[in-house]
């Protein structure tokens, strides 16, 4: 077994210094960028993606409605989860319609959709950029693999290339946001006290 932990463990390091490449580091620069421009605009940002990839949009949420490295004011941002609305519009117009149908809801010109996805093949993810951009938002990808049928279509994106499972791509993608997050901070709140008393307890 401890051959297998310390493969695996190998392979999580990897996926970290998949950071570090020139893509990635202009990927997070770029879409910190869009992000901060967007709520100086009074824009909003909504957040999809499946299974885990969901759970990743949440936090991504979370950490901009709430706060993440000091005390600031809150950051419109949407993760599409409601289960309400996902098993109505699941269950009434078809699970390749539930994100799409959350753009058309809530998204305005100039807000930004974020799709999370490890494969990029996902057909509600692929459905929700397409009426985004009907809409006029700014698109944005986190993708895997070989970045699959999304790969091309939105206007910012990010693939994990070169592993095989969705784990450690989500992995890299989860770093990624936090590092978004922290950029965007910076950039919109220049003097925010970065205070472990003000910091979020998780």
């Amino acid at each position: 077994m401890r051959q297998e932990i310390e493969s695996a463990v190998g392979d999580a390091i990897r996926a970290a210094e998949f950071l570090k490449a020139p893509s990635s580091l202009l990927f997070i620069e770029n879409a910190a960028r869009l992000i901060a421009d967007c709520f100086r605009a009074n824009g909003k940002i909504l957040i999809a993606g499946n299974g885990g990839s969901l759970c990743d949009a949440m936090h991504f949420a979370e950490e901009l409605t709430g706060q993440f490295r000091g005390k600031r004011k809150a950051l419109p941002a949407i993760a599409l989860s409601d289960p309400g609305h996902v098993t109505c519009v699941a269950n009434d117009m078809g699970f390749e319609n539930i994100f799409s149908r959350g753009v058309e809801a809530f998204g305005n010109p100039g807000d930004i959709l974020i799709v999370l996805t490890t494969s990029g093949n996902s057909q509600n993810l692929f459905n929700a950029v397409l009426a985004a951009k009907e809409k006029n938002l700014k698109t944005v990808a986190f993708l895997g693999k070989t970045g699959g049928k999304l790969s091309g279509l939105c206007d910012l994106e990010w693939i994990v290339s070169g592993f095989a499972y969705s784990d450690r791509i989500q992995e890299a993608h989860m770093a990624a946001i936090h590092i978004l997050i922290e950029m965007v901070e910076k950039q919109l709140f220049s003097l925010l006290v970065q205070s472990e008393s003000f910091a979020c307890k998780t």
